[in-house]
């Protein structure tokens, strides 16, 4: 597992250095052609991560519900990111990879809810569940680099 927390862990920190010179509104940005901005990609990401690995497990994780409802699977910008709630979602976004591995050290992942994802993998558990997470940010740190080009 440790290679699954490692590369979740440095593929973020490749992320946040592809994005930490853009300004608020160019991470705010919408391209056409495009559903969603590099500050959405990050807050998605982040939520995702806490998703499958710790509501699946019937634990709480460690965002917001409001987090949640505006960035979750299905969701689209709705707002302009404030540069306070970008700060605090890329601070979430660089630490909880290590509080994830923490907490799977710890143990705390006892159960886990069977989940079919939208590309038809199924995770039954949470090993299945981290590695996918890295699938999923790797779609995303594409979609990103694309939206980079754009904005």
């Amino acid at each position: 597992m440790q290679i699954q927390f490692e590369t979740l862990q440095q593929s973020r920190n490749l992320l946040v250095k592809v994005i930490n010179k853009l300004t608020l509104e160019q991470l705010n940005t919408v391209p056409k052609g495009f559903h969603n901005s590099i500050a959405w990609n990050l807050a998605h990401l982040t939520v995702t991560q806490q998703l499958l690995c710790y509501k699946l497990s019937g634990l709480d994780g460690y965002i917001s519900d409001k987090m949640i409802q505006h960035f979750q699977k299905g969701t689209a910008p709705e707002y302009y990111v404030s540069q306070q709630e970008f700060d605090n979602c890329k601070e979430l976004f660089l630490s909880l990879p290590e509080t994830l591995k923490l907490d799977y050290n710890k143990g705390i992942f006892k159960k886990y809810k069977s989940y079919t994802t939208s590309v038809n993998v199924t995770l039954n558990c949470i090993e299945d569940a981290i590695a996918f997470n890295n699938y999923h940010e790797g779609i995303h740190l594409g979609v990103i680099l694309q939206l980079k080009k754009l904005v």
